[in-house]
């Protein structure tokens, strides 16, 4: 993918899943909500493998261990195995072991999926900031994590330890609703020591890193629902990427995506990694996708024809992005939007 500024989704001749050897796959938002796999995840997932790609199942979530995001997707009915999965448990443990001595003890404010993933790397997991650890590292703990925990990791950073963090999201979806995330809990290691810890998951190159080793890809495909963690990855990694709609982002922010989080193709759900990618052509001021037509106008983007929805926002994409530049659309396309009940 260039790293030039991208003024429109892009098409493609073949199915997305011949196109790339691997799609690297976000979880939440992607192939399940909750606890439940989305709709037309399990058959698509299934179609794309049997014709060859790789699947790869790429998270943020320190929290899991491999082998138990594998036994999950595999009780959805998406066979997966461990070496099927990639955290960012893994990718910060790769990082610290690249600067502290084989064999040292690090400081875990987290759960059993960095314990796991330090363990692989030759480290030793320790508890208490007076066990002499040579980092600090700080990972999604769930909602029982004891207050203490972030104490011995402040009484750690204060001292000068090295700090190191799998992810700093924000939040986490919860069957209840939305969750503080990892980076809330960094936030309150941050403000105690007024430091800056070393960051390895998405949208940052450590965790692309990771997902390259570990998988092998040469023609990856990132495929996500979030722009600030899965798409700026891939740009990030210069790889391309498929936004899907079952996650968090809407039209709106699509449409005001700066360059680093413009998708390469943007589809429905994963049904969009067994076809081809609807061409978009310039169409006197506008862009056209299948029967629509988008144009930008002096403080509204307008929309006109019909057709599919999703042609409709690939169009409204096209216009919003290149009457943007290097920037983020503020026209307003909320009527546009709702032409097409998006």
């Amino acid at each position: 993918m260039s790293q030039g500024v991208r003024t429109r989704p892009e098409g493609s001749g073949q199915p997305l899943s011949e196109a790339y050897d691997t799609a690297l796959l976000d979880l939440d938002g992607v192939v399940y909500a909750g606890g439940s796999a989305i709709a037309h995840a399990v058959d698509s997932l299934a179609v794309a493998r049997s014709g060859g790609m790789r699947l790869a199942y790429v998270t943020n979530n320190a929290l899991r261990t491999p082998d138990a995001v594998a036994g999950h997707l595999t009780e959805l009915g998406i066979p997966a195995g461990a070496d099927d999965v990639i955290t960012s448990a893994q990718a910060v443990a790769r990082l610290i072991s690249e600067q502290v001595p084989a064999g040292a003890r690090v400081l875990v404010v987290g759960g059993e999926g960095l314990r796991v993933a330090l363990r692989e790397r030759g480290l030793v997991p320790v508890e208490s900031a007076d066990d002499d650890p040579a980092a600090v590292v700080q990972g999604y703990g769930g909602p029982d994590l004891p207050w203490g925990r972030f104490a011995e990791a402040s009484y750690a950073v204060r001292r000068g330890v090295p700090w190191f963090a799998s992810n700093t999201d924000l939040t986490i979806p919860s069957g209840r609703g939305i969750a503080p995330g990892n980076g809330a809990a960094v936030e309150v290691v941050r403000i105690a020591t007024g430091a800056e810890p070393q960051v390895a998951g998405k949208p940052l190159p450590p965790m692309h890193r990771e997902t390259i080793l570990r998988t092998g890809a040469e023609r990856p495909l990132v495929v996500g629902d979030r722009l600030d963690t899965d798409i700026e990855g891939a740009f990030n990694g210069g790889v391309d990427s498929l936004l899907v709609l079952t996650g968090v982002t809407d039209g709106a922010q699509l449409l005001a995506a700066p360059p680093h989080h413009r998708p390469t193709y943007v589809d429905a759900d994963l049904r969009g990694l067994l076809t081809g990618q609807p061409e978009i052509t310039r169409e006197g001021d506008g862009f056209r996708c299948g029967g629509w037509t988008a144009t930008a106008g002096a403080e509204r983007l307008e929309l006109a024809g019909d057709g599919e929805a999703l042609d409709g926002l690939r169009a409204l994409c096209a216009a919003a992005w290149t009457a943007a530049g290097d920037g983020s659309c503020v026209l307003d396309g909320e009527k546009a939007l709702a032409r097409l009940g998006l």
